[in-house]
């Protein structure tokens, strides 16, 4: 699987990326386990072939990094990655993220807050 190195990522890719509501809120619950998550762990009201594509944009566009353990594919976030580059950025989108899930009362209040 491509993932960009550190030096490759590009800050318009991480913003189309996370602009996106499905992979918002696969971030958003990558974020909230603070381990890396199977595909298989992700309840997404899109079809498979459709969940791929969210994951394969995240990953190329260096937000997350997938890798095999046995047959199945985990994902992480690169966020030490992301806060080398972008500093703050990631956590703001992320707060932003559950200030407006709340203020619209939306299920999936799943990220755990750095200290």
């Amino acid at each position: 699987m491509a993932h960009p190195a550190r030096e490759e990522i590009r800050i318009e890719n991480v913003l189309h990326a996370l602009a996106d509501p499905i992979r918002l809120r696969i971030v958003r619950r990558l974020s909230g386990a603070g381990e890396e998550l199977a595909c298989s762990r992700f309840d997404l009201p899109v079809s498979k072939s459709t969940s791929t594509h969210h994951f394969r944009v995240l990953r190329e566009s260096g937000v997350i990094h997938q890798i095999y353990r046995g047959t199945a594919k985990v994902s992480g976030l690169r966020q030490e990655d992301l806060d080398a580059l972008f500093p703050g950025l990631l956590d703001s989108v992320l707060r932003a993220a559950d200030h407006q899930a709340r203020r619209l009362g939306e299920e999936g209040h799943v990220r755990r807050i750095a200290g």
